[in-house]
Order: C-alpha cells, then sequence, then structure tokens
C-alpha cells in the first residue's frame, strides 16, 4: 500500500503498538461451544508482526473491553507484557499506561475498530482501524487498513511501523539469510 507522507511521518515516531482484541486482532466473532467454553481465531501473521515490533524495540499492549481466558494464552505465547482485560472504559488505563512507560501521545499508535475505541484513537499520534470497523471511528482515524479486523489488519500496521523506522529490512535479511 502506497502511504501519504503524513502518515509515513507518523509511523517513524511509534515506540508503542496498543491493540484491540474483538474486531482487531480477531474476526469480530464471539464463537461459544456447547461446553460453554468461548474460541477465537487470531491470524498468525498479524501475531509475526507483532514479534517483529517488539525484535526491533516497540513495546506491543492490549487493551481490550472483554475479559476471556483465551487472550492470556495467546499474548503468552507472544511474549505480550503489557495486557490489560475487562476494560470497557479504555482511557484510564491508556493514560496510566503512557505515564507508566514515559510516553508522548504522538509516540504511540493504536489500532481500534469500535466506538469504544475512539478516547484512544483520538488521542494518540497514529490513530488507525481495520477496513471493517465501525463507520464513527472510520470518519475519526489516519490510517485505515485494506484488511479486516483478524485477517491482517495488524501486520500491515506493523509492517508500515518497520518500514518507515527502516527496521524492516533487518528481518527479511534474517529470513532470507543475507
Amino acid at each position: 500500500m502506497n502511504y501519504s507522507n503524513d502518515i509515513i511521518e507518523k509511523a517513524k515516531n511509534i515506540k508503542l503498538l496498543i491493540l484491540d482484541i474483538d474486531g482487531v486482532l480477531s474476526d469480530n466473532k464471539l464463537y461459544y461451544g456447547d461446553n460453554g467454553i468461548e474460541y477465537k481465531s487470531f491470524y498468525t501473521r498479524d501475531g509475526h508482526g507483532m514479534v517483529m515490533l517488539q525484535k526491533s524495540g516497540i513495546e506491543i499492549a492490549i487493551i481490550t473491553g472483554r475479559e476471556s481466558p483465551l487472550i492470556n494464552t495467546r499474548m503468552q505465547d507472544l511474549k505480550i507484557k503489557h495486557v490489560y482485560q475487562g476494560k470497557p472504559d479504555k482511557l484510564p488505563t491508556f493514560l496510566a499506561l503512557v505515564k507508566k512507560l514515559g510516553l508522548k501521545f504522538e509516540e504511540i499508535a493504536y489500532i481500534g475498530d469500535d466506538i469504544l475505541d475512539l478516547p484512544i484513537l483520538t488521542r494518540v499520534g497514529l490513530a488507525a482501524a481495520p477496513k471493517d470497523a465501525d463507520i464513527e471511528v472510520i470518519n475519526r482515524v489516519n490510517l485505515i487498513s485494506e484488511h479486516f479486523g483478524g485477517q491482517g489488519c495488524v501486520r500491515e500496521i506493523c509492517e508500515l511501523i518497520l518500514k518507515s523506522q527502516n527496521l524492516w529490512q533487518q528481518h527479511m535479511n534474517f529470513y532470507l539469510r543475507e
């Protein structure tokens, strides 16, 4: 995708990427088995994008309105340190995290898909949404992904950040063994 110079400049400053779960890292659907257990699917390329960001020194955080044990499992797999569940009012958690990490708003990217993400999306340096986000979100973000939630939107933003900060090639060199 071709990004505007403004988006690339915003991405150059990012030190922290914060993500919502439902509709961003998952497909926005809730699946329940006959046993009452909740299931979600996660796109593995999104996860690998998050791993590459962390290897490049960019922090990842999760702030989600719902609470689910399987989120802990997935985030542990990805070695995500900052996981906040059961936070339908996400702003206090966001502000506490910003203070804890000593960051400025312009050093933070957030990917959200629904109106409860707006308090953060309207404050961060790079606000992004999946292609299938709520129209109120789409109208207020800097960047709309070419991908739906749970289907590559996180990977797209991870790659944008890495490429904007000239960190992408180190990953390609590793995988190509150059």
